[in-house]
Order: C-alpha cells, then structure tokens, then sequence
C-alpha cells in the first residue's frame, strides 16, 4: 500500500508540464545527501483510487501531468495508479521519479509518459548537473527516449 507525506503543483520535476508532484514515503533507497530524508519511514496518508479520483477533480483544469516521487518500494502499485489515472483523463499525464538505476522487469513503461531513473548520487548532482548519473526519458512510441539535457538547458 502506497502512502503519501505531501503534494503541490510543481514546474520543473516534468519540463513543459504543469505537475501534480506526490512525494511517496517508504523510500528504500536511503542515497546518501537524500534533500528528503522523512520520506524514509513508512508514513503518511494512504494513496489509492478514491485520493487520486479527488485530485483529479479537484485540479484536473490546472495540470496536464501527475508525478510520483518515489514509490521504489512498490512499483506495481504505482504503475497500478498510473493506469488508473489514464483510464481516468485522457489529458492528464503519468509521471515517475523512481531512485532505481534501472526499470524494474514487472513494470511497464507503457503506463507513464516520462520516467526519471537513477539514485542521488551527491557528487554527480541531480538532473541539471551535466555530471549527473540520473536519467529523465519521455515515454515516446514505445520507447524510453533520454530528455535529460532539458534539465541542463533550463540552468
């Protein structure tokens, strides 16, 4: 079961779109200079159908995009979510910051428009770093197309 600490309507976690951010705790990552440390502990409020359904009627008119931030430690319910969110709105895109290097095998790419990869990895810097290790992809036809230079251009 999901759970979530906070939201906000963000602009830059998804370049060109206007974000419904959900920061997710049970984080199993635990990088090194984590900027998020609380989201560590299993905590929060649960996130499911009925939560996201209310926030899409709430703010559907002012965002075209929803991302979850974390959730690595159970990725099926987020790409589970993120089905549910397409089924609902056609218009609203899926978004995920996963802190994995990689997409786990039982997930779908297919069910999210971009997917950022990649553990904070202090030294490295995050997206906008031209060092970083982390990867923004747009979802495009299939494939996983590298956007990350995007972060890099908006410094």
């Amino acid at each position: 079961m999901l759970r979530f600490h906070n939201y906000d309507i963000v602009f830059q976690e998804v370049p060109g779109e206007v974000t419904l951010a959900v920061n997710l705790t049970n984080c199993p990552n635990r990088c090194v200079g984590c900027h998020s440390p609380h989201l560590q502990h299993d905590a929060g409020e649960i996130l499911d159908e009925g939560v996201l359904a209310t926030w899409l009627g709430n703010y559907g008119d002012a965002i075209t995009c929803l991302c979850f931030m974390g959730g690595d430690a159970e990725p099926c319910e987020v790409e589970r979510l993120a089905a549910f969110i397409r089924k609902k709105s056609n218009r609203i895109k899926t978004a995920w910051y996963s802190g994995k290097a990689t997409l786990p095998p039982e997930v779908s790419m297919l069910k999210f428009d971009y997917i950022k990869l990649g553990a904070y990895r202090q030294h490295l810097g995050g997206l906008n770093a031209p060092t970083t290790n982390q990867r923004f992809f747009r979802i495009e036809d299939g494939k996983m197309i590298d956007d990350t230079k995007k972060f890099q251009q908006l410094k």
